[in-house]
């Protein structure tokens, strides 16, 4: 089994910067893919970023250029740097992660934090 506890989430003006992290802890070994999706009310979970244990990373269109995910395999953490911060990205951003690679398309996470809550306002 694996845990994963995401922190970093708040209030942040537009225009503004946030970085989340997403500690796995447990049967981490096995782990290749870990990613960040996001919630808002009355709408259904979407990715915003996703990476393998290798290095490969896709991101929604609408966060590339301002967000970036990298990885502490070492540290089994996975990061989502999210600069230039707009109101539409409030949200609740959601930690997973899986065994096999994202790339394939049958791929579904195996494990879920529970979640972190950005709000971009002024």
């Amino acid at each position: 089994q694996v845990q994963l506890v995401e922190s970093g989430g708040g209030l942040v003006q537009p225009g503004g910067s946030l970085r989340l992290s997403c500690a796995a802890s447990g049967t981490v070994s096995s782990i290749n893919t870990m990613s960040w999706d996001c919630q808002t009310p009355g709408k259904e979970r979407e990715l915003v970023a996703t990476s393998t244990r290798g290095g490969s990373t896709r991101y929604a269109d609408s966060v590339k250029g301002r967000f970036t995910i990298s990885r502490d395999n070492a540290k089994s953490t996975v990061y989502l740097q999210m600069n230039s911060l707009k109101p539409e990205d409030t949200a609740v951003y959601y930690c997973n992660a899986g065994h096999r690679a994202y790339y394939y398309s049958d791929y579904r996470p195996d494990y879920w934090g529970h979640g972190t809550q950005v709000t971009v306002s002024s």
